[in-house]
């Protein structure tokens, strides 16, 4: 495994004060900078007119609110209330939401293994199960809407996550109500609660000389364990081409993804970031030596393919090193930042876009394959979301008439297109179909 920069750890698994450190300019020639100077200590001045009004409303709900109102209650009601108009993906996360998602990273919880889009009319959606999760064994699918979790409705965000009751015990059970598209009435789905420990790589050979790597999210293994598992499969001999299935895949840290396509790339750029501060803008590029010395990729992805799933094909894909097959991805080309608070709770906020090596903006667009799959009409699923579809999304440099949501392809029918596809791309001639001897027609009885 090769070293990744001390930048991209701090990135992508710690906090960072995301606050412009103003440079001080000694240069009288430098009105640029002096104006930046100005602008940004122009934009850190507190707004006191803002704060009294704030002071006044807090004050009339403690004085005449109709019962009575905590201070800590409504002070985190207020804090909440600083992120709820940015985008769906800032958050604040109270101290268990933000042990929750440490354990997601590390790759073990009590839950029933299922990511989850809260929604502002009220409920959640499934963005993907989990593979093997009980979600997945109980039949949940891309798309559904949750809105209810043992008979308690899931009203419109405010106070915490409203998927926290899917957490607990494992051996517990939860019984979830589900929206589908497609299905009339809202019904209910069962599920027994276990220890996920969301194994996020698997591999197998498909055929002699062509390997298979499934990556189901980006934990804080999952490189470490895709370069194993690839080395595996190359044991007794070189691959001639690498089927890696990143479909349904919702993202995760950004380190695995940038040391995946560093193994497979020999050079050029991976990823790079750009945020309103310093903190924000980085860029990776490959370090010499490619894992599979040019064997040709292929990337299968689906709508539910997501942020860090979009980052390794983006990557790969611009630098020529894979083509992409499937469904259009989900579209989150967004940089969020973990920031601890002295409570034990934390602020989850965007700071940076996603850019990939040719310099595009993966946000509200996601990747568009080379080669377009459809979902086979009796195995059709609604597609998840996109991020595109999402309320107060940031907005995309370039984009899309209309709904740009790609299909979930689920099922066996998706490797056997792509890998159809990698056997061109290293020369293996399509099967000649043999002729078959026409039946000579049964003689008449006589």
């Amino acid at each position: 495994m090769r070293a990744m920069p001390k930048t991209l750890l701090s990135l992508a698994l710690s906090a960072a004060c995301v606050m412009p450190v103003q440079a001080q300019s000694t240069d009288p020639a430098a009105p640029a900078e002096v104006a930046q100077e100005a602008e940004d200590s122009q934009a850190a001045k507190v707004p006191l007119d803002e704060i009294r009004r704030y002071v006044t409303v807090y004050n009339a709900i403690k004085q005449a609110y109709v019962d009575p109102v905590d201070d800590h209650a409504l002070m985190q009601s207020a804090v909440r209330g600083l992120l709820l108009d940015l985008d769906p993906h800032s958050a604040y996360l109270a101290k268990s939401d933000a042990e929750e998602f440490d354990e997601m990273t590390r790759g073990a919880y009590d839950g029933v293994g299922v990511e989850l889009q809260q929604l502002p009319e009220g409920g959640v959606r499934v963005i993907a199960p989990f593979d093997d999760s009980p979600a997945e064994r109980a039949g949940l699918r891309s798309g559904d809407r949750i809105i209810a979790i043992d008979g308690k409705a899931l009203d419109a965000p405010g106070d915490g996550d409203l998927s926290a009751p899917l957490r607990g015990k494992a051996g517990t059970k939860v019984t979830v109500k589900v929206v589908r598209e497609g299905v009339r009435d809202p019904f209910d789905v069962v599920m027994v609660r276990d220890t996920i420990r969301t194994t996020s790589v698997r591999s197998r050979l498909l055929e002699p000389g062509f390997g298979y790597i499934r990556i189901a999210s980006f934990q804080a293994s999952t490189a470490a364990d895709f370069t194993r598992q690839l080395d595996a499969l190359q044991k007794d001999a070189p691959l001639r081409g690498l089927l890696i299935d990143l479909r349904s895949n919702p993202g995760g840290l950004l380190v695995g993804a940038v040391q995946i396509a560093d193994e497979l790339l020999d050079k050029g750029g991976i990823v790079s970031t750009k945020g309103r501060a310093a903190i924000g803008d980085t860029r990776f590029d490959a370090t010499p030596g490619d894992r599979l010395r040019g064997a040709p990729v292929v990337l299968l992805v689906d709508a539910g393919s997501a942020s860090a799933s979009e980052v390794l094909a983006g990557a790969l894909h611009d630098n020529k090193r894979a083509r992409v097959v499937g469904s259009r991805t989900f579209g989150k080309g967004s940089v969020q930042t973990l920031l601890p608070l002295d409570n034990g709770d934390s602020v989850k906020l965007t700071t940076a876009r996603y850019f990939t090596p040719s310099g595009h903006s993966i946000q509200a667009r996601g990747i568009e394959p080379d080669l377009m799959l459809r979902a086979d009409a009796g195995d059709k699923r609604p597609a998840p979301v996109s991020e595109a579809a999402l309320p107060r999304h940031l907005e995309a440099e370039d984009m899309l008439e209309g709904d740009n949501a790609g299909e979930v392809l689920a099922g066996q029918k998706p490797i056997d297109a792509a890998l159809a596809e990698l056997k061109r791309m290293a020369g293996v001639p399509a099967a000649i179909a043999t002729p078959k001897p026409v039946a000579k027609p049964a003689a008449k009885p006589q």
